[in-house]
């Protein structure tokens, strides 16, 4: 397999992971509004989600690259193939 896809499936798995961990946090911290560690949850919760839609993203983008070949190669054959029509 692929280094790139076994990255981004590995990324994947961990966005999707934190797509179930973040929002139970989330809305455990604004269960218990009046608890002393109620801002420091709701940060951790917020950071879990971006972080979750980050490693989502660059699962996806480590797939691509794993499929069709890294982006700057990718470029290199489209650029190559229209020399040769022209």
């Amino acid at each position: 397999m692929n280094k790139y896809l076994k990255k981004g499936f590995m990324q994947v798995f961990t966005g999707i992971s934190l797509c179930f961990i973040a929002p139970v946090i989330v809305s455990q911290a604004f269960n218990n509004q009046d608890h002393p560690f109620f801002i420091f949850v709701l940060i951790i919760g917020a950071i879990l989600l971006v972080l979750a839609v980050f490693y989502g993203y660059r699962g996806i983008v480590n797939i691509l690259n794993g499929t069709l070949g890294p982006k700057n190669k990718l470029n290199w054959i489209i650029f190559d193939f229209q020399s040769k029509i022209w």
